[in-house]
């Protein structure tokens, strides 16, 4: 078997070792040299027991297990019904999803210092009433101190990174303010289109199949209706037209472009778009990153 070539730290003590041999006195001229040995290579660091391992960033089984007791915790007392294995999948997602925020929040500068730290668990102990019952909690929840620190401080820079993200979303875009007649049967739909096509007053028939909103949907952006060919059919409209018959999970629909401009989000669709530019970035970090899942 052929050896291992040496490092230049085993290379630089054999030749001091050879050198402090020639300098040793010999008992004979005739005494055998005694060959120089290197010194054995340093133990690698053992990895610890893992769920996974994000760009070399191990998650531990300890703080997996940690965060799906909470999961389950969280979901039954809301009254919500899961599996084991859809937690586990849901739980180590969000764990992936946290390192790989946490990683890139480092990569853009932001240092959180062992002070800093410290400040935000003094101020959770303080939260929930000393030092004592912030002791009592993480022993509760299956952390010791060191772990505690390790996943407050991913939790705190994966934040600051999720941040960043989302501020990115701008609060004005360009959308589409819609209308639509709604129906529950694909022959109502088409009765209403050819009636359309027909010359009746849009804003007439959909009053007539939802006389409470009138069909009015409001101003929408790209990526805040659900369905697809909705969004679609919506944004493929020039001000004034109307689509042909949509079928959806909702439904069967016929959309009419009331107007279309940039225009301010409202609450609702800034919040999901700002979902919907996290799992993107998410979604793209990933794609680019190492990921390994342990057995």
């Amino acid at each position: 078997m052929l050896s291992k070539p040496r490092s230049s730290t085993q290379l630089i003590l054999a030749f001091v070792l050879g050198l402090s041999a020639c300098a040793s006195p010999l008992t004979s001229e005739t005494a055998t040299p005694q060959l120089p040995t290197s010194s054995p290579e340093p133990p690698t660091a053992t990895p610890p027991p893992s769920v996974a391992m994000v760009n070399g960033e191990y998650i531990t089984i300890a703080e997996f297990q940690a965060e799906l007791a909470r999961y389950k915790s969280s979901q039954t007392a809301r009254g919500l019904s899961f599996t084991d294995e859809e937690a586990n999948k849901t739980v180590l997602e969000d764990m992936i999803a946290q390192a790989l925020l946490s990683q890139a929040a480092r990569e853009e500068n932001f240092n959180l210092t062992e002070s800093d730290l410290q400040l935000r668990i003094d101020a959770l102990a303080e939260s929930k009433g000393g030092a004592d019952a912030l002791s009592a909690w993480q022993s509760a929840n299956g952390y010791d101190n060191e772990s505690f620190r390790v996943a407050l401080k991913r939790s705190i820079e994966s934040a600051w990174m999720r941040d960043r993200i989302i501020a990115g979303v701008p609060s004005v875009v360009e959308q589409a303010h819609v209308r639509q007649i709604l129906t529950y049967n694909e022959a109502d739909a088409r009765a209403a289109l050819e009636a359309l096509n027909a010359g009746a007053d849009f804003d007439e028939q959909a009053a007539l199949y939802d006389p409470v909103t009138l069909g009015e949907l409001g101003w929408v952006p790209r990526g805040y209706l659900l369905d697809t060919r909705a969004e679609e059919a919506v944004f493929a409209l020039q001000a004034g037209a109307y689509s042909d018959v949509i079928a959806t999970d909702a439904g069967f629909h016929i959309f009419k472009a009331v107007e279309r401009g940039d225009h301010p989000l409202t609450p609702d669709a800034l919040l999901t778009l700002q979902e919907l530019a996290l799992k993107n970035w998410i979604a793209d970090r990933r794609a680019s990153s190492e990921i390994i899942l342990m057995p």
